[in-house]
């Protein structure tokens, strides 16, 4: 069977799990202060290999504290065109990637003024007017707004919703909104979250980049391999020998890649699911509450500190103990060392995501057979399974595959911090293509969320995910 072929046959049936159902793309808005610093150019390149997979809506360009006074465009414009480059190529690859002039005509700016200065009677933008006419359009999906720099780009455009539109108008078209900021870069944020109680809003409160979650994707963590950061491997995998794109990334200034984190979880992986932030996934994990004001410490760019006037989503703590390769018998064991804190929500996922950054950078320039391409775990039970007390729980992954014939490794594991039920089902290495274990008495229902991640032995490694939720009954 020729490796075309077989592609033909992947993308008919990755669409959707053997149980499951389709997948349908999220759509996303980004805010950007690009030029700023180099992490918004990073940033974009990824982005560039994954419009297949995200219904990119809008390219914003826009100011910050970092930028005040002006807007950047053409440097927007200038990454897309050299991703229009090799576009014929990634489609190759996977099926979807808009054209250049697609994405050119949906990029916009904002005003070339700070925070608070950009949001009033009189100040729309070019920007701000796209962001509520993409909302008005006829699709409920949620819109994301990605916002990698200052905010009021977006709180010019609920500004205009809320003096332009009915009260149950503006309320519909709020509710299709879900924001993550970059922590907050402008003065105009906290406004938002005053004046629009009810929008979604994932932050990191503040200026205190140290604390956040998103700052994880280019941390170096004492204790774990972090040369997937490394300039070296950004050099050998992304800047050089893949094309123009790759070319267009630049060295890391400050941190790597700063504002990805903000749409990493809308990569439909069968691990993130971008309705329910506090289920975990590449982006990190975020849990809806007020933050302690006086807890909460300040950083320097001298951007407003105010306490929180209601329920944010924010960082939530994670527990984590990595895996180590053997080299006799199991293939995996757990490592003597285990990490806890916000931030360990998003990095436990960073070879994954890093890896599979760099199959894509190289499906700019290699044929289909070439490259390497991700697994596809099917389960042969549904997703979503109810069990009694005391009941044996028994999953299968056994049709899996892989869309390049590659040998595929299995790894199941709980994720007590994503269900109501906060004790691990699974406490040791489980790497066969099915796990069977007894399901835990409990006092009343609960929920545990069990994750298969299935992992191909191609160059880079892939993995894939399958989420399985298990409610438990009282016997």
């Amino acid at each position: 069977m020729s490796k075309n072929f077989l592609f033909l046959v992947v993308l008919m049936l990755s669409a959707c799990s053997l149980f499951g159902q389709s997948i349908k793309k999220s759509r996303l808005i980004v805010l950007s202060d690009i030029e700023a610093e180099a992490d918004d150019t990073e940033s974009f390149v990824r982005l560039m290999l994954y419009s297949n997979e995200i219904d990119i809506e809008g390219l914003i360009a826009t100011t910050s504290v970092w930028k005040k006074t002006s807007v950047a465009p053409e440097a927007i414009k200038k990454i897309v065109r050299a991703y229009g480059k090799v576009q014929p190529n990634l489609l190759k690859h996977e099926a979807g990637f808009p054209t250049a002039e697609t994405l050119l005509a949906k990029v916009k700016h904002g005003l070339p003024v700070y925070g608070m200065k950009g949001v009033g009677e009189g100040r729309n933008s070019e920007g701000s007017d796209w962001i509520v006419k993409v909302l008005e359009e006829n699709d409920e999906r949620p819109l994301w707004i990605a916002v990698w720099g200052g905010v009021n780009t977006l709180a010019q455009a609920l500004y205009t919703i809320e003096h332009t539109k009915s009260k149950a108008e503006a309320r519909r078209l709020i509710a299709k909104l879900r924001v993550y900021t970059i922590s907050d870069q402008d003065d105009s944020g906290i406004w938002i979250r005053k004046n629009f109680p009810k929008l979604f809003y994932i932050v990191s409160p503040g200026d205190d980049y140290g604390s956040a979650t998103w700052i994880a994707i280019n941390s170096f963590i004492t204790g774990i391999d972090n040369h997937k950061i490394s300039n070296s491997w950004l050099a050998e995998n992304i800047q050089q020998g893949h094309g123009p794109l790759g070319a267009e990334y630049p060295d890391v200034a400050y941190g790597m890649e700063g504002d990805t984190p903000s749409w990493l979880s809308l990569i439909p992986n069968g691990l993130n699911a971008p309705e329910h932030s506090d289920w975990g996934g590449w982006g990190g994990r975020y849990e809806r509450y007020e933050p302690d004001f006086a807890k909460e410490k300040r950083g320097s760019s001298g951007v407003p500190h105010q306490p929180e006037p209601r329920a944010i989503w924010t960082n939530a703590t994670d527990t984590y103990t990595p895996t180590l390769p053997q080299e006799y018998g199991r293939t995996i064991k757990l490592d003597t060392a285990t990490f806890t804190g916000n931030k360990v929500s998003l990095w436990r996922w960073r070879d994954d995501f890093q890896n599979d950054f760099a199959a894509r950078m190289a499906w700019c320039t290699e044929s289909y057979p070439e490259a390497n391409h991700p697994p596809v775990p099917v389960l042969s039970s549904p997703n979503e399974i109810t069990v009694k007390s005391g009941e044996g729980i028994s999953l299968n992954a056994s049709n899996s595959y892989d869309p390049d014939g590659d040998n595929l490794s299995f790894q199941w594991f709980s994720y007590p911090e994503a269900g109501s039920y906060k004790k691990a089902l699974i406490t040791h290495t489980e790497n066969m293509h099915k796990i069977w274990f007894v399901a835990p008495n409990v006092q009343k229902k609960e929920t545990a969320h069990i994750i298969l991640k299935v992992t191909d032995k191609g160059t880079p490694h892939l993995s894939r995910y399958q989420r399985i939720i298990i409610t438990i009954l009282p016997e």
